[in-house]
This record gives structure tokens, C-alpha cells and sequence, in this order.
């Protein structure tokens, strides 16, 4: 059993990712919403305003969450429990905090998550029916303070989310992932819950209709973006004006995306 005080300053030490200078911006949505082409084209935008961005995705980002990636998503894992899909999301989580989000955080970049937390309280939490109450338990034990600052939610109706979805798997000549077999049912489940989970966070989730043209999704998610990085730097603005220092605003150098 790991000492009390180890574990205290443990938690400690996660508190300081309070004071963090880097801002961590995540984009969620049901499968087939096109989320991950929203995701991209988002990285290149903050590349080109000379932001410094960590560019990353769950499950995965490491090459341990890579792995676990593999195992929870190809169709040929079968009879997985939900609370075993939910404690491989969180061993993922963790090695990925540990390995990039944090230290991207600490660093002052701009950290770009292809989903993260939201995604367990909405797949598992209401897709497999296990409630809030354990994925918020793990959520403090494994994420603590590190929380999104902002996060762009796109929202679809499940059954043309699905036949995206599936129309995509065909043109890649693919098979469809684990998620993407689960009926319709499941996936209004997992809808409900990311707008259950929005409208108990209006400040932090922007909810963006995704059934419309590519570039006019992308276009309200830039508008969405900027408004808060203005409002981010108004703060810090103030706060610099405050202690009597100059203030100059600067994103400082790009962090290449990695490869997954």
C-alpha cells in the first residue's frame, strides 16, 4: 500500500498543473460526426496564428495508450466488459497526462486533444450504461485538476453519423471499428449523454451543428476558438498591466503533431 503522504504529494503536485501557462482545447462528438477532419484542419489554423501546439488524440498519444487504442477499438476484441473498456480509457488517460498533456501544459503550448474525458463519460458512462458516479471517481483519480479549458462538441443525429461513419469504412475498404458496430440505440445513448454533459458545462462546451458543409463547421469553430484565446489574453493582459510589467503577446514556436 502506497504511503499516505506519498499519495498526498502526489496529489500536490497534480495541483500545481493549476498554474499551468498553456491552454488545453479538446473536440468531441459521436462517431461519423467528422470530428477528426474538423480536428486537423483546427491544427493547421493554430499553426498558421504561430501558436505552439501539441497536437494529439485519445485513446492513444503514447505509444503504451497506442496499444491499449488497438485493442479497444478493432471489431475482433470481443466480449469486453463496459468497466473493462472504462479502466483501459483511464490506464490510456493516465500515461497520456503523464507523458504529454502535462508537460505540454507546463511548457505554455497549446495542447489539441482529439477527445478525452468527455468521451468516457458519454461512451461509457451513458453508451454502456455505467453511469456517472465511476467515471467520475476515476476522472479525480486519474485527471484531477488537468480539465480542457475549452472544448468544441459536434453534434450530429446518430443515424447519419452512423451511415458517415460507415460510408467511410467502405471508401478505406476497412472494417468497422468496435464503436462504429454498436447499434443505433447505443449511439443515441452516447449523444444524449455529451448534450447532458454540455449543458452542465455551457462556459466550457461550444456545441456545433455538424450537419453542414465542411468549411462552414470549420468556420465556426475558428470564430469559436478566437473569441476564447481573446478572452484568455485579455486576462492575461490585465494580470501583466497589474504587476507593472510591459505586456507583449506572443505564441511562441510550433511543436511538430505527432505520429500516430
Amino acid at each position: 500500500m502506497m504511503p499516505t503522504g506519498r499519495f498526498e504529494n502526489q496529489q500536490s503536485e497534480r495541483a500545481n498543473t493549476l498554474k499551468r501557462p498553456g491552454l488545453f482545447i479538446t473536440l468531441e462528438g459521436i462517431d461519423g460526426t467528422g470530428k477528426s477532419t474538423q480536428y486537423r484542419l483546427l491544427v493547421s489554423y493554430l499553426k498558421k496564428l504561430d501558436c505552439s501546439v501539441c497536437a494529439t488524440r485519445e485513446p492513444g498519444g503514447t505509444r503504451v495508450g497506442e496499444q491499449i487504442r488497438r485493442v479497444l477499438l478493432d471489431s475482433s476484441t470481443k466480449k469486453m466488459s463496459a468497466l473493462a473498456e472504462l479502466a483501459l480509457m483511464y490506464a490510456a488517460r493516465a500515461q497520456h497526462l503523464e507523458e504529454v498533456v502535462r508537460p505540454a501544459l507546463t511548457r505554455g503550448q497549446t495542447v489539441l486533444s482529439d477527445r478525452f474525458n468527455d468521451a468516457s463519460m458519454a461512451y461509457q458512462g451513458y453508451g454502456r450504461k455505467l453511469g456517472t458516479e465511476i467515471v467520475r471517481a476515476l476522472d479525480r483519480i486519474v485527471c484531477g485538476p488537468t480539465q480542457p479549458d475549452l472544448t468544441l462538441m459536434l453534434d450530429l443525429a446518430p443515424g447519419v453519423a452512423l451511415r458517415r461513419a460507415q460510408g467511410r469504412e467502405l471508401r478505406r475498404n476497412s472494417r468497422h471499428g468496435r464503436f462504429e458496430a454498436e447499434g443505433l440505440k447505443f449511439h443515441e445513448r452516447v449523444r444524449r449523454g455529451y448534450l447532458a454533459i454540455a449543458r452542465q458545462n455551457p462556459k466550457r462546451i461550444k456545441v456545433v451543428k455538424a450537419d453542414r458543409p465542411v468549411n462552414e463547421v470549420q468556420s465556426e469553430i475558428r470564430k469559436l476558438v478566437e473569441e476564447f484565446l481573446a478572452r484568455h489574453q485579455r486576462g492575461k493582459a490585465l494580470g501583466v498591466r497589474a504587476s507593472g510589467r510591459k505586456w507583449r503577446l506572443t505564441c511562441g514556436p510550433q511543436s511538430p503533431m505527432p505520429n500516430h
